[in-house]
């Protein structure tokens, strides 16, 4: 369910790339020393985005050295570094790791799920420890998806609310000026519900063959004798529809912010990058969710 909020690099300036590698291979770090260094391979360009955006709303200038790294030794790479934005997307990125592989673990009885869970103990715990009313809500609404999909609900629009509503606590959560707190949840909010929606629809084929729950072939009554590929088609508009109007009210909730820096990378983002990605998914199905930055 991560790894889908990427900017089009095409249009980003090579500085401005930079910048935004520079928030990834922090938070990277920064997982490496709450969780050890295997627990960056959980790392995704959603909490990257998350320390981009929380940072910008910050007056401070973007302080960050090139460094060379445990996963790129042999090159030196400009990392932003720590800072309470980046340790919040850390510890965030860390949490919502843990229990989609506690989830796989439990829907799936998928290996990586109880060995991820061992990589991620001591640095889910400290989370937990640290944000004990955030990981709460986190996990009731977490309960609450799982009983929607367990009765196969047939709504998407009431099974993607948990989601919607756990990354509004999430991006709420990260600023405690009231206004500024709501406009983030609402980015937020929005983000979730569009992620939820957009990895159903990347993952109909596994689901249809594996017999696992997906909101979309419920909803739409997907018939058995069927082609995969004819059901996409035939639902591809209405999803779309459900999608870019998810995005539009993101749009409309970020252009509420006073980002002090890193604008033009976070406009790349959200009016850009977010809707490529929503395409081609659509269009081809690929979900490709994480590459090397």
């Amino acid at each position: 369910m991560f790894g889908y909020i990427t900017p089009d690099k095409p249009d980003l300036k090579i500085w401005e790339f930079e910048v935004f590698r520079g928030y990834y291979c922090g938070v990277c770090k920064t997982i490496a020393k709450q969780a050890g260094h295997r627990g960056r391979i959980v790392l995704t360009y959603d909490c990257a985005f998350l320390a981009l955006l929380i940072d910008s709303l910050d007056i401070a200038r973007v302080s960050g050295k090139q460094k060379r790294c445990f996963v790129h030794p042999l090159k030196k790479r400009y990392i932003v570094d720590s800072n309470f934005a980046v340790e919040y997307a850390s510890d965030i990125n860390i949490l919502l790791a843990y229990y989609n592989l506690k989830d796989k673990w439990q829907d799936e009885r998928n290996l990586l799920g109880p060995a991820g869970m061992t990589v991620l103990k001591r640095g889910h715990k400290r989370v937990k420890k640290k944000y004990p009313d955030l990981v709460e809500v986190i996990e009731e609404e977490l309960n609450t998806l799982r009983e929607l999909e367990k009765q196969n609900c047939d709504s998407i629009d009431e099974v993607s609310e948990p989601f919607a509503r756990l990354m509004q606590k999430v991006f709420l959560h990260a600023n405690d000026c009231e206004n500024t707190g709501k406009v983030l949840g609402w980015v937020g909010y929005n983000l979730g519900k569009w992620i939820y929606l957009l990895d159903a629809y990347d993952d109909i084929e596994d689901n249809i063959n594996s017999g696992s729950y997906n909101p979309l072939i419920v909803q739409f009554k997907y018939d058995k004798n069927e082609d995969v590929k004819s059901f996409k088609e035939r639902i591809r508009e209405k999803t779309e529809f459900v999608l870019v109007y998810s995005l539009s009210e993101l749009e409309k909730a970020f252009s509420l912010l006073d980002i002090k820096k890193n604008k033009s990378i976070l406009e790349n983002i959200i009016y850009r990058g977010l809707l490529i990605r929503t395409r081609n998914v659509l269009q081809m199905g690929a979900g490709c969710h994480e590459k090397s930055v």
